[in-house]
């Protein structure tokens, strides 16, 4: 006999609860309690398989058996290549691009014989053999089925027994014994732990596509984060073409890689040379434009910081950050104020990161107050100069990590000089390029006058 249970679950963290609660007690999140109702039987145990435990060192385990898309930038995310009997969860905005890049992977390995199946709950079979006819996409190997069923998913994935699953998407696949919506709490759960088993059962790879929500998390709970092997998530701007592939977990590799994609006619295209990219077409001298050097894993780019500042017309002026945290420009411009003596309290102030990019870490600082003190002064800053260096609170100019490699980039994309941080490692000096000058600054009001005053009288 069943019968149903009520309760509610916290979509951050998946605690449980009879009732609603305002505030989660286990991860103090605000308003995440959802009503979820599910099926439970009395009377019956449910039958189980007993497993005897095993000595470490009694375990035997296989080589980790990885399979190459031939997309480098993708394989680069995923730590060097799709690792078999993974579950992979790619999220990202609807329109981005997800289903276009997971078409082409699974493409690429339908040519070295995987035999693949794509499970559509959002397009007939027709509208996915236009869109790969589209790109150029011809292969026996890609089998497509129009079905959000997970009962009926499982049999064909167990009739046809395929190296590879693209489900698009969970939010569209239900269990037909569980009283829910599609793309609830308990079916996104109850559908997840499905694929896991079916993969690791089958050492066969899953691809789960999720959409994102207005914060920019994976729909559905938590927990399905928890429950994957690897989370990557295609983020961009669709007023630009580029879009960058993050990976915010990975059990087989770094998370610190990224993949840079620029979407064309014919589908996503990697982008070798992401420099060129971002910095795109630069005005020679123009006030307000700094070149910097971000690093994203062990990828190193130059981009390009512009700088805005008007009069104010507001009783509180304007901060508006595209690229850069708004709580680190609030910082900065606290530290040209207090500590270089220029008042910006009173001017609304632009930032932009030219191509869409979003730069988290502090290796930009200085070249962010630099763009804001030359357009204060109108006064360009040498196109063939990079900036790089944190600053800290007392305006002081701090050592960034993997210095050096940020150099040889500058040098290779013809820059002729280069801002660093006085305290960086000693061998910077010595095994700098012989045409790249590097000026050491130890504070803010140093690097002002090195690369805005000492510059404007020449």
């Amino acid at each position: 006999m069943a019968k149903q249970q009520r309760k509610y679950v916290c979509r951050e963290c998946g605690y449980s609860s009879p009732q609603w609660l305002g505030k989660c007690p286990n991860c103090n999140a605000w308003d995440t309690f959802v009503e979820e109702i599910s099926k439970t039987t009395t009377g019956l145990k449910p039958a189980s398989v007993k497993i005897p435990s095993k000595s470490l060192s009694d375990i035997k385990i296989s080589p980790t058996i990885r399979m190459h898309t031939e997309i480098q930038e993708f394989d680069r995310v995923l730590g060097g290549g799709v690792v078999e009997g993974s579950l992979i969860l790619v999220g990202g905005e609807p329109g981005i691009g997800k289903s276009t890049l997971l078409l082409q992977a699974v493409h690429q390995l339908g040519k070295i014989g995987k035999k693949v199946l794509y499970v559509s709950g959002e397009e007939s079979p027709a509208q996915i053999k236009l869109r790969a006819r589209r790109f150029g996409m011809e292969s026996n190997n890609i089998y497509i089925l129009a079905q959000t069923d997970i009962d009926e998913i499982i049999t064909e994935i167990e009739a046809l027994s395929p190296d590879i699953v693209v489900v698009d998407s969970i939010q569209t696949v239900y269990h037909p014994e569980i009283p829910a919506v599609p793309g609830s709490i308990t079916q996104v759960r109850e559908c997840a732990l499905r694929f896991m088993r079916v993969a690791k059962s089958n050492q066969m790879v899953i691809f789960l596509i999720g959409h994102v929500t207005k914060e920019g998390s994976i729909a559905g709970p938590r927990t399905l984060e928890h429950l994957v092997d690897t989370v990557l998530y295609l983020e961009g701007d669709k007023n630009y073409l580029y879009r960058l592939l993050r990976a915010s977990k990975n059990r087989f590799g770094s998370t610190q890689e990224i993949g840079i994609f620029e979407m064309k006619e014919k589908g996503m295209e990697e982008v070798k040379d992401p420099s060129f990219m971002f910095l795109g077409e630069r005005e020679e001298a123009l006030p307000g434009n700094v070149v910097t050097c971000a690093m994203e894993g062990s990828r190193s780019f130059l981009v390009e910081i512009q700088a805005l500042l008007a009069h104010s017309f507001y009783k509180i002026p304007q901060r508006v950050s595209a690229g850069i945290n708004y709580k680190r420009l609030a910082m900065l411009l606290a530290v040209i104020e207090r500590r270089v003596g220029i008042r910006v309290s009173e001017k609304d102030v632009f930032i932009n990161v030219v191509g869409g990019l979003q730069i988290e870490e502090t290796s930009a600082d200085l070249a962010i107050i630099l763009a804001i003190i030359s357009g204060i002064k109108n006064t360009p800053i040498s196109p063939k100069t990079v900036i790089l260096g944190e600053v800290g609170l007392g305006g002081e100019v701090r050592p960034i990590a993997l210095i050096e490699k940020r150099v040889k980039e500058v040098s290779r994309l013809g820059f002729n000089e280069c801002i660093v941080p006085s305290k960086c490692s000693r061998g910077t000096m010595h095994r700098a390029p012989t045409n790249m000058k590097i000026t050491k600054v130890r504070n803010v009001r140093e690097a002002i006058y090195e690369v805005i005053n000492h510059h404007s009288k020449l």
